[in-house]
C-alpha cells in the first residue's frame, strides 16, 4: 500500500514538473498582457459547505510589528476576505474586489480582512523585507496587523486554489471553519464586487445566528438549574428549608 501510494505521488509530481518545464518564462507576463490575467470568473453564490476546499496553513509575519502568524491560528472563528498578492498589480486587483466589501463590514467583529505578500522567489522575498518600511508606510495603520509577509513555497498548493498565474491577485472568502466558500482573481467585475459583499454578508449573519444559539441555550441551561420555591410551602417553613 504504500509503494502504491509512493508511486502515485511520484506520478503526480512528475505532472507537475512537466506542467511547470512547459511553461515560457514570460508565460503569466503573457498572459496578463493578453486579457489582464483572468483565468476564470467568481461564483455568483457561496461554495457548498460539503464541496468546499480548506484553506491550507500560510505562514508568515506581521507587517506591523514582524511577529509570526499563521492562516489557521488567524482565521478560524471569524469570517475572512482573504488578498493573495505579490505584484503592485495584484494589489490593484485585490482593492478592487475587497474595498466595498471592508467598507461594509470593518466594523464587525466577526469579519477580518487579511492580506498576504506572498514572495516564493528568494530575492524578490529578501527584497521586500529589506524595503518593509516602505511597504509599511503603504498600508493603512488598521491594516498592518492582519498584512503577513510569506515567503511559504506555495508550488503544489497553486493549482487546487486556481493560483494559475503569479502576477494577478487572488481574494478568497473563507469561513469560520476555514473553508473556501468563495473566490476571484484578477480585476473585479461589478457583479463579482457585489457576489463577494453578499457572501460575506451571508456567513457573517449565519455566524451571529449560530452565536446567538449557543448563548441563548447556555441561558437556557443555566435558569432550568436554578432552585425553584415550592408554593406549597409557607414563608415561614422556606425560610427554614434554606436555613437547614
Amino acid at each position: 500500500m504504500k509503494d502504491l501510494l509512493d508511486a502515485e505521488a511520484r506520478t503526480a509530481q512528475r505532472r507537475h514538473l512537466v506542467k511547470e518545464a512547459s511553461k515560457g518564462y514570460f508565460h503569466d507576463m503573457n498572459m496578463t498582457r493578453k486579457h489582464g490575467g483572468k483565468t476564470w470568473i467568481a461564483p455568483k453564490v457561496l461554495i457548498r459547505e460539503d464541496k468546499a476546499l480548506y484553506l491550507p496553513n500560510i505562514n508568515g509575519k506581521s507587517l506591523r510589528d514582524g511577529a509570526k502568524m499563521d492562516t489557521t491560528t488567524m482565521l478560524y472563528g471569524k469570517i475572512t476576505v482573504l488578498a493573495m498578492l505579490g505584484t503592485q498589480i495584484s494589489e490593484t486587483h485585490a482593492k478592487s474586489f475587497a474595498n466595498s466589501t471592508y467598507a461594509r463590514y470593518s466594523s464587525n467583529p466577526l469579519f477580518q480582512y487579511v492580506q498576504i505578500n506572498l514572495q516564493e522567489n528568494l530575492l524578490k522575498s529578501f527584497l521586500v523585507k529589506l524595503f518593509s518600511n516602505s511597504l509599511r508606510s503603504s498600508v493603512p495603520l488598521e491594516l498592518q496587523k492582519n498584512y503577513l509577509v510569506s515567503s511559504q513555497n506555495m508550488e503544489y498548493l497553486r493549482d487546487p486554489l486556481g493560483m494559475t498565474n503569479s502576477k494577478v491577485g487572488y481574494v478568497y472568502l473563507i469561513d469560520e471553519n476555514l473553508k473556501i466558500r468563495w473566490g476571484g482573481c484578477a480585476d473585479a467585475t461589478l457583479r463579482e464586487a457585489q457576489s463577494l459583499e453578499s457572501c460575506t454578508g451571508i456567513l457573517i449573519n449565519r455566524l451571529e445566528e449560530k452565536a446567538r444559539s449557543s448563548v441563548e441555550e447556555k441561558a437556557g441551561g443555566t435558569s432550568e438549574d436554578l432552585p425553584v420555591e415550592d408554593a406549597s410551602m409557607s414563608s415561614t417553613e422556606q425560610q427554614k428549608t434554606l436555613k437547614s
